[in-house]
């Protein structure tokens, strides 16, 4: 790879960079959440990816090696639930001895998250953790979770993540119109004065499963106007070009809280995340209805300028911008799961 190519980096067809790295470690999620893997498709009967099908931590890091050598700098590890996969922060570790990568962070249900695990992982350079929670309230929480999961061992797992040294933990929270709008404000006056910053996510069209339809999105402009109305907002300029949430802030400095408008408000244009699934497959975009596959590139010793050919020559075509394009006929295509590449 020229040196050219490593200090500029790589962009596509509409001139956007390659900053964020998105790694799925498994497939497989002890939550059957309605909007994301709902038990009559993800029941007993489903194939899940065998172990000999993912990729070792080691591969994994060659990975991250490559596309850190093509600009990326931020490296996020999601799931299905990432903490499933047995000695993740075995992974962290090698991914933070990466040289150019300056951000690692996790997206987790926070199930399994303990005291313990959270240390661990932070040792090992975890730096930032987002834990879904979707309401506070147990019958809508375990109706959406749909395994009885209480709210009590989330909340717990966010004050182990914050005594870890995790803090502050970004708590996602996908909002569905006649599920849990209810929750907007719970969760907003809940935080409210701690140092977390609660994402409100708009309910996405991801995969084939979840049944998604534009009456159930709730606009995050409406979800802003809810908590403006008891707590005055005002607007905070993004902390990066690229940031997904856009920010506001309650105006007596209680802190924060985002909104990811993804279906009202695309945010195609400075979209800089690529996605890689637990068994290798590249994927460019959220939406994508397939992947290009890395793996056998990886296991038949292809060396890190190799790969980075290969990713470049997926990168350099790319010209997803599926929110801007989104209507009833791509709402319906058939796409990617959100569990088998991460949110």
């Amino acid at each position: 790879m020229s040196d050219a190519v490593h200090n500029l980096g790589v962009h596509d067809k509409l001139g956007r960079g390659l900053r964020d790295l998105r790694i799925s470690v498994t497939d497989r999620c002890n939550f059957r959440c309605r909007y994301c893997m709902p038990k009559e498709v993800f029941g007993p009967e489903h194939r899940f990816l065998p172990r000999s099908e993912l990729l070792s931590f080691e591969e994994m890091e060659r990975l991250v090696r490559a596309f850190a050598g093509l600009g990326v700098r931020k490296v996020r590890i999601t799931g299905g639930e990432p903490l499933l996969r047995r000695h993740l922060e075995n992974l962290i570790e090698k991914i933070a001895r990466v040289p150019g990568i300056e951000d690692i962070s996790l997206t987790t249900n926070g199930s399994v998250l303990t005291r313990e695990k959270a240390r661990s992982l932070r040792a090992a350079g975890l730096r930032r953790i987002n834990i879904s929670l979707d309401a506070l309230d147990e019958p809508t929480f375990q109706a959406i979770n749909d395994v009885a999961f209480p709210v009590s061992r989330v909340l717990e797992a966010i004050d182990h993540a914050t005594a870890a040294d995790l803090a502050p933990v970004k708590i996602n929270a996908v909002i569905k119109r006649g599920v849990n709008e209810h929750a907007i404000l719970e969760l907003a006056e809940h935080f409210r004065g701690t140092p977390h910053v609660v994402r409100y996510i708009e309910f996405m069209d991801v995969g084939s499963s979840n049944g998604w339809r534009m009456d159930d999105v709730i606009p995050a402009r409406e979800i802003i106007a809810r908590i403006h109305a008891v707590h005055p907002l005002e607007p905070v300029h993004p902390a990066y070009h690229g940031e997904v949430a856009k920010r506001w802030r309650y105006r007596d400095g209680a802190g924060e809280i985002g909104v990811i408008t993804s279906v009202t408000e695309s945010f195609c244009r400075s979209c800089c995340r690529a996605r890689v699934s637990a068994k290798g497959d590249l994927f460019t975009c959220l939406f994508a209805q397939r992947g290009y596959s890395l793996r056998e590139a990886i296991r038949s010793g292809a060396g890190i300028e190799a790969l980075q050919q290969a990713i470049v020559q997926v990168w350099a075509r790319r010209t997803d911008r599926y929110s801007e394009i989104r209507t009833e006929a791509t709402a319906a295509r058939d796409k990617v799961e959100m569990s088998y590449i991460g949110g």
